[in-house]
């Protein structure tokens, strides 16, 4: 059993987000076999009451209370101090003092750093192996927001790509491993950091599939008589909002001409105004839900139209556990490791996008075959398990699989 620092930048609990699945399976896998040491920051203030949950969990618990609107403000420092603004963003005194009292009084064997922007508390402590689950090339997102934007943003997203590259290559040349979340994202932190590429390699997502499976006594929360299309995510995430919209825009108009009771909900927490104001006769938004399989169990259709999409999205993993089945964006879907077509099916224009979900919504048996596949496909190849053991070699062994 090994003694294991844990940082993560945003509450691994509850589950109900991206990051926060995968963070929240990377540390069950790592309580399995080790005491784990948590420092993290909660966003939001409704996930205070689940702090005693993991203070049982791990050996010792530090949060860092933090003001999404304030953070942003004080990241602008940056700017003149030439740094990243999501380092700036992720700075807290009390989580830094924490993470030193935590290294200095226990022994801890190795620090587990969860996204770039936690690995600053890590930076001088040179004695101990550190593995980073990158997750994502975070600096690419950045890049790839800027041309969507009008200046200012769009020279600030730039900025914090170039910057933000070039400390995720500063760290994973000091780390005795880094993690991502395909082999595509691997290939592409290759191509952008050379000197970095033996050190890097894939730890794939996983879906609970007992946990999102169909049951026969879960009801609907939608009319008897509409068709639905249901999108799932966080709601104040950009390449999500940029979604909605452009399905709302784009598809719907197309779709309710052919199909007058289709109705399209958005399911997930903390819209922005810029998402409520989508809400109307055909479009729902849901805000936050205590359960989202009933919303995927007994949707007719659901859609990732993401255009900015980085990584697997558990979106996609979870809608097809649940028996459903999904239409995402083309490179959306790349990375998933299912059929086109059979277990998953892809669009990339909206004129796409309506003509299978018109498609799927006119033929419910081929729907549910591609729905029965989908979850066959989830259960024989996304086992969190089996994903997240690949950090285990690296643990108290110096970082070093080989020895």
């Amino acid at each position: 059993m090994a003694n294991i620092l844990y940082l993560v930048h945003r509450l691994p609990y509850p589950p109900n987000k991206g990051d926060k699945v995968r963070s929240y399976n990377l540390l069950k896998h790592l309580l399995k076999q080790h005491r784990v040491f948590l420092g993290t920051f909660i966003d939001d203030p409704e996930d205070a009451v689940h702090i005693p949950v993991l203070q049982g969990m791990c050996a010792n618990l530090h949060v860092a209370r933090i003001d999404p609107r304030l953070a942003k403000i004080r990241s602008l420092n940056g700017l003149l101090a030439g740094e990243p603004l999501t380092l700036r963003y992720y700075r807290d005194a009390g989580l830094m003092n924490w993470v030193d009292d935590i290294c200095r009084f226990q022994k801890i064997d190795a620090a587990v750093v969860f996204s770039s922007a936690m690995a600053q508390y890590i930076e001088d402590k040179q004695r101990m192996p550190v593995l980073i689950d990158f997750v994502d090339v975070d600096s690419a997102k950045w890049t790839q927001y800027a041309p969507k934007h009008r200046w200012p943003l769009s020279w600030i997203y730039r900025r914090e790509g170039r910057l933000l590259l070039s400390y995720e290559r500063l760290m994973a040349s000091k780390a005795a491993r880094s993690f991502l979340v395909t082999a595509a994202e691997v290939e592409l932190f290759g191509k952008l950091a050379p000197e970095c590429s033996v050190r890097v390699e894939a730890m794939c997502n996983g879906v609970d599939a007992d946990y999102f499976a169909p049951a026969a006594d879960r009801p609907s929360p939608f009319a008897a008589d509409e068709e639905t299309v249901v999108f799932t995510g966080a709601m104040d995430y950009w390449p999500n909002i940029d979604a909605v919209t452009w399905f709302v825009g784009e598809m719907l108009p197309a779709l309710l001409q052919r199909r007058p009771k289709l109705r399209f909900y958005i399911v997930g927490r903390s819209p922005t105004p810029e998402v409520q104001a989508l809400a109307g006769d055909h479009v729902v938004v849901t805000g936050t839900v205590p359960d989202v399989r009933p919303y995927l169990q007994h949707a007719g259709v659901v859609v990732a139209p993401l255009r900015i999409a980085r990584g697997i999205q558990n979106k996609i993993l979870e809608a097809m556990a649940m028996e459903r089945p999904v239409i995402a964006a083309r490179e959306c879907a790349s990375p998933v490791d299912a059929t086109p077509g059979s277990e998953l099916l892809t669009a990339d224009s909206a004129d796409e996008f309506v003509s299978a979900i018109d498609a799927q919504l006119t033929d419910p048996a081929s729907a549910a075959a591609i729905g029965r596949a989908a979850r066959a496909r989830v259960i024989a190849r996304y086992s969190w398990e089996a994903h997240m053991s690949r950090i285990d070699p690296y643990i108290g062994q110096g970082g070093d699989a080989s020895r």
